[in-house]
C-alpha cells in the first residue's frame, strides 16, 4: 500500500514537471526557469519532439497513467490484487527506458542538460525502483 501511495505522490510531482515543460512548448510559459541555458537548448533541439509531438506531452501522458494506476491500486478492493504491481512495474519500466534514451540524447548529442529533465529522470527512476521492489511480492 505504501509503495503504491509513494508512486502516486511521485507521479503527481512528475506530472507537474512535465506540464511545466509542455506549457513552455505551447508558449504558455514564456521562459524556462532553470538557472542556466541548458533547458532552453534542450527544448529548442530537434529531439524535443517525437512523432510530431512534444516530448513533454509523452511525460504528461505517462505520469498521468502512472498516477491513475497507482491511485486505483490503493483502493481497498485492489490491495490484494498483485496485477496492479505488475502493471505499475511495466509502465514505470517503459518510462525509465524512455528517460534513459532522452538523457543519452542530452549528454551525447545535444551536449546540454535541462534541470527539469534531470528532475523528471530522478522521479521516474524512484518510481521504477519502487515498482520493481513490489514485484517479488507479486509473484
Amino acid at each position: 500500500m505504501r509503495r503504491r501511495q509513494a508512486i502516486a505522490v511521485l507521479a503527481l510531482a512528475g506530472l507537474f514537471v512535465a506540464l511545466y515543460l509542455w506549457f513552455y512548448k505551447l508558449g504558455i510559459v514564456g521562459e524556462l526557469r532553470c538557472g542556466g541555458g541548458g533547458c532552453e537548448t534542450v527544448q529548442a533541439s530537434p529531439f524535443a519532439a517525437l512523432l510530431g509531438l512534444p516530448v513533454a506531452l509523452y511525460g504528461v501522458v505517462g505520469y498521468t497513467a502512472l498516477l491513475g494506476l497507482a491511485l486505483a491500486a490503493t483502493r481497498p478492493a485492489a490491495l490484494v490484487r498483485r496485477e496492479f504491481d505488475v502493471a505499475l512495474a511495466v509502465l514505470a519500466s517503459l518510462g525509465f527506458a524512455f528517460t534513459l534514451y532522452l538523457t543519452g540524447l542530452e549528454l551525447f548529442v545535444i551536449h546540454a542538460t535541462c534541470r527539469w529533465c534531470v528532475g523528471s529522470a530522478a522521479i521516474i527512476t524512484a518510481i521504477w525502483l519502487l515498482a520493481l521492489s513490489a514485484l517479488p511480492r507479486a509473484t
